[in-house]
């Protein structure tokens, strides 16, 4: 395939999911092997670096890509959302440390990628076709396994000690459905997991409209009166557990998982033609699983 940016430059403006800072980010059209570049707007020299699994330094409840004073957090959902549109040229100004968490999801970045269309661009496109099995194991249960297909595509599969999400599948086989079956999975979490990411100093700015949260342990009312007021939410019944609000598919964690695969391999630099099995994703295998990729491309000759 030939390299492809964006038509015209647009923003999406909202608050941060771990800083709760209000954050704007612009998309713009690059020439072609610009690659997709963050620049930091906010800071005095402006430094703009390619989105890169090497410049990944942390992976607590986001991706985290850092070089210097250039510190880019939560990139996983605008990554995706660029790759399956196609688009393989564009420089993101960024004017926080963070990118907007938005709804949760890829959608609105798909749907201002869309608006302003998908230019091809006369050079092409880097593209790793891989043609042997290759098989990642972190020896904890996360396994992705690279085998050779005509087309990208993904299965995922996760696996959680829930009575709520215990194991859950999704799978993408075509890129051009992504706008319908996966972009608007939302980001999610255990109740549980609530209060201790505040105490790390993260989720300031979460809430049940960024965040799918699943409550699968009971907790007394008073306590999660507490935690309603520091997400600052409605009361919510503390005897009913479940998801705190509606699902947007049946397996909408696994959909999203699925989203932050494609995101975070994004980080490879380059197209991939595959297979790619998944058990049991996360932020860090995922980017693991990319660096590898990248250290290794003296060792993979099937790059086009």
């Amino acid at each position: 395939m030939y390299q492809q940016t964006i038509g015209h430059s647009f923003t999406l403006s909202g608050k941060g999911l771990h800083t709760g800072l209000t954050i704007n980010a612009t998309f713009n059209p690059a020439e072609p092997n610009t690659g997709i570049r963050i620049r930091r707007v906010d800071l005095p020299s402006q430094p703009a670096y390619e989105a890169l699994a090497q410049y990944v330094t942390q992976t607590t409840r986001g991706t985290v890509l850092e070089n210097g004073s250039w510190r880019v957090s939560t990139v996983e959902h605008a990554l995706s959302a660029l790759y399956a549109m196609g688009i393989t040229n564009c420089l993101i100004d960024l004017n926080a440390p963070e990118m907007p968490i938005l709804d949760g999801s890829a959608q609105l970045f798909v749907e201002a990628i869309a608006q302003a269309g998908v230019v091809q661009q006369d050079a092409e496109a880097k593209e790793w076709v891989v043609t042997e099995p290759l098989t990642f194991d972190n020896g904890k249960g996360s396994v992705m396994t690279i085998t050779p297909s005509d087309h990208y595509e993904l299965h995922v599969t996760v696996r959680y000690p829930s009575p709520i999400l215990s194991e859950q599948s999704a799978q993408l086989t075509d890129l051009s459905t992504y706008p319908q079956e996966v972009a608007a999975a939302r980001t999610f979490c255990f109740l549980r997991e609530v209060k201790p990411l505040l105490q790390l100093g993260l989720i300031k700015g979460g809430d049940l409209q960024n965040a799918l949260v699943i409550y699968d342990k009971p907790i007394w009312q008073c306590s999660m009166n507490r935690i309603s007021k520091r997400l600052n939410q409605p009361l919510i019944d503390a005897s009913k557990l479940g998801y705190l609000s509606p699902l947007k598919y049946e397996n909408e964690p696994a959909r999203h998982k699925l989203l932050d695969v494609i995101g975070d391999l994004a980080l490879v630099g380059m197209r991939i033609r595959a297979r790619i099995d998944v058990t049991c994703p996360g932020h860090g295998f995922n980017t693991s699983c990319a660096k590898q990729i990248i250290n290794n491309q003296s060792q993979i000759t099937n790059i086009q």
